[in-house]
């Protein structure tokens, strides 16, 4: 191998990159791996994957012109999957011209079918659809299956296949139903994948991108959290000079680790808003305003609890609850921000996910909105806007905080969404309700934490059900808290967290002990899919 790497517990690869720290040149002067978006539900865990291998990653439109895509000197490209047939009249193609770069290319799934296609191949229906982790046969004589095992677990998800391969190609994976589940061209370094290498299902995945990295693409592994650090530095102050900014600090990790930087950045020119809706969990408030308290910025706090507890009186509806809180949040930041003397900056914690969904051709269902925190105001007259984490996932974010001296307590906490507590009451929101949840996802969140157990994400919720009891000689009627512990790599799928039964014996003994108006506590077993991680 080219660098020394280790495996964290998911068995992905971490890269010890060649570090260049305080380099003046630009972000993208990395060497950069091309994905383009076919509509692939997993693009972004594409380019998760391949940053976790040291290795700089975008995102781009199917249809990005190729001279754009030159510009940009990529060592390589990725095709995303996507829900189309390479037949049908509105399926997604790119130009063949992209072959012409002279650049490795692996297509993914139906990218995998698009190559196929375009250089003269057949895809035809499958016999029987392939969907799970299925076993496949790889031919280790590849590069792009160095080092592996000839049998390997795949996530499969298709209704398509490659039934007649192009000249100059040849098969190197099958499976029992699929006879080129992959196949390469080694004279042009063009591979296909039929399955899925970037998900956890496929075992060894990482491993695979890692090899058509290093041992194809020829990389570097140049990319790195404190080279990003060093220059995103230098590009605010180039950008921002002697003049004020101002961000709304939300108390959520992307916020405050953009305040974190742009505090190190610009000493003494940030002023940052935190808007209290009371809708925090029990202690973070506290923490966020001594953490930023003691840096070099203007801290602002706003108690707005009152404010927001009336907008949301009678309300029901989740979706309704999160339009409501986020239009409330931009109009008592903007009343805020006025007061402020003009900041001529805006500051905002966007991360690369949003920018990719923002852009995208291919956009799936909204299952719920998301807002940042409720979109800030535009006509606040200001010079520009700085986002310097734009180009981040989130996991790459938390690193960032790490590498800024936030607290680990603060940069690992537990997700989050922008509305709170809210969101996780069903039916109406009332400081009641949220004095008996805070208080009990206390207590779910210190248990869980200090066992060792794998939870990724772990929380109570305050259901709308209310249930006979009885405590002492009393009958009661009080309330459900139900929670919610899952595992999850991608936060896109998820598996309940198998709890110790003592463990949670003991949630549900502290919260119907300590926890007045609660009688009954409930654990979550459903996956995602068919729920959603949250509850609302």
């Amino acid at each position: 191998m080219l660098f020394p790497t280790v495996l964290d517990a998911a068995g992905r690869f971490k890269i010890k990159p060649r570090l260049t720290p305080g380099r003046k040149d630009c972000h993208m002067n990395n060497q950069t791996i091309v994905i383009l978006d076919f509509g692939g539900q997993y693009k972004e865990l594409i380019a998760r994957r391949v940053r976790e291998c040291g290795v700089y990653s975008v995102i781009l439109p199917y249809d990005t012109d190729v001279a754009e895509i030159s510009k940009m000197k990529p060592i390589g490209i990725i095709f995303t999957g996507g829900p189309n047939s390479v037949y049908a009249e509105d399926a997604p193609k790119c130009s063949t011209d992209i072959f012409k770069l002279g650049v490795p290319v692996l297509g993914i799934c139906y990218g995998m079918q698009l190559i196929c296609h375009l250089f003269g191949g057949t895809v035809g229906s499958c016999h029987a659809s392939e969907y799970g982790t299925l076993d496949a046969k790889v031919d280790t004589t590849s590069e792009l299956y160095y080092k592996l095992a000839a049998d390997q677990p795949v996530l499969m998800s298709h209704t398509d296949m490659v039934t007649k391969l192009p000249d100059g190609f040849r098969a190197i994976g099958s499976t029992a139903l699929c006879p080129v589940a992959s196949f390469e061209n080694c004279t042009d370094k063009i591979y296909g994948v039929q399955f899925h290498p970037e998900v956890e299902n496929t075992k060894n995945g990482s491993k695979m991108i890692y090899n058509f990295l290093y041992l194809i693409c020829g990389a570097a592994g140049d990319y790195s959290m404190e080279d990003y650090l060093a220059r995103k530095i230098e590009e605010v102050r180039k950008t921002v000079g002697n003049k004020r900014v101002l961000l709304g600090l939300s108390g959520g990790v992307d916020s405050s680790v953009c305040a974190a930087l742009l505090s190190r950045a610009i000493p003494g020119q940030l002023v940052c808003i935190y808007v209290d809706h009371g809708f925090m969990r029990k202690g973070e408030t506290d923490q966020i305003r001594e953490v930023f308290s003691g840096r070099d910025l203007d801290f602002v706090y706003v108690d707005a609890k009152e404010r927001f507890l009336e907008k949301l009186k009678g309300v029901t509806d989740p979706e309704q609850k999160r339009k409501i809180i986020g239009a409330e949040f931009a109009r008592t930041f903007e009343d805020e921000a006025k007061k402020q003397g003009n900041p001529e900056f805006l500051a905002q914690g966007t991360i690369y996910p949003d920018v990719v969904e923002s852009g995208s051709k291919n956009k799936s269902a909204v299952i719920k909105s998301h807002h940042n925190v409720g979109g800030l105001p535009k006509d606040l007259g200001f010079e520009g806007v700085v986002e310097p984490l734009n180009m981040l996932f989130k996991d790459e974010v938390r690193r960032l905080g790490v590498l800024l001296g936030l607290p680990k307590k603060l940069v690992w906490r537990q997700p989050f969404p922008g509305p709170g507590l809210a969101i996780r009451i069903i039916g109406e929101v009332t400081e009641e309700k949220l004095n008996i949840l805070r208080e009990a996802d206390a207590i779910v969140r210190e248990e869980i934490g200090r066992c060792r157990v794998r939870a990724d994400q772990y929380f109570a919720v305050l259901t709308d059900t209310r249930s006979v009891g009885v405590m002492g000689d009393f009958r009661t009627y009080e309330n459900l808290i139900a929670i919610r512990a899952v595992r999850t790599g991608d936060f896109m799928t998820c598996e309940y967290a198998r709890l110790p039964y003592p463990l949670l014996s003991r949630m549900s003994s502290r919260i119907t002990n300590e926890v007045r108006g609660v009688n009954r506590v409930v654990y979550d077993i459903t996956a995602k899919p068919p729920a959603t991680i949250e509850w609302e």
